[in-house]
């Protein structure tokens, strides 16, 4: 079964867990990227903070990203 993952900072993460998410907590970029290689094979899709994302982009190159408001409305 594939599983959803959120990797980031702490606080932004946490709650994500309550809907059965893989909560990743990260503060620094080389805890982002440690996380990151350390993903599970039956990972499927990683939700990233815009700090994960940004500490990545050297490591995995482009990324989809999709952006959503406080509201949950695709920017």
């Amino acid at each position: 079964m594939s599983r959803v993952a959120i990797l980031g900072e702490h606080a932004r993460v946490l709650d994500f867990g309550l809907a059965g998410a893989v909560v990743l907590p990260a503060e620094s970029p080389e805890d982002v990227r440690l996380a990151w290689a350390r993903l599970e094979p039956d990972i499927m899709v990683v939700i990233l903070t815009p700090s994960a994302a940004n500490a990545l982009g050297p490591v995995c190159g482009p990324l989809t990203v999709i952006m959503a408001d406080r509201a949950g409305e695709p920017q």
